[in-house]
């Protein structure tokens, strides 16, 4: 298991893509969780395994239809905290 610490830029926020990609996470069995930012993005904390993570994420980059992703950083941070499932906050 590892854990990513992923940002989102563009217009992420207005469009769920929150609930966007708590759907997506379940779906792929990923644990964690997702909130928007004060500068308008997203931030999402993930655990599971590298190569889920990495489809993952390149499903974070197509977003929800109304969204328009500019940026999107994947950095992997070591792991607190066991997460049970993935959330909102």
């Amino acid at each position: 298991m590892v854990q990513y610490e992923i940002r989102i830029r563009g217009r992420v926020q207005g469009v769920g893509f929150r609930y966007y990609t708590q759907k997506q996470a379940q779906l792929f069995n990923l644990k964690g969780w997702v909130r928007n930012t004060s500068d308008g993005g997203v931030l999402v904390m993930v655990q599971g395994d590298k190569e889920v993570i990495d489809t993952f994420t390149d499903y974070l980059r197509i977003g929800p239809a109304m969204s328009r992703v500019t940026h999107i950083s994947a950095v992997p941070v070591t792991p607190g905290e066991v997460f049970s499932d993935f959330r909102i906050k």
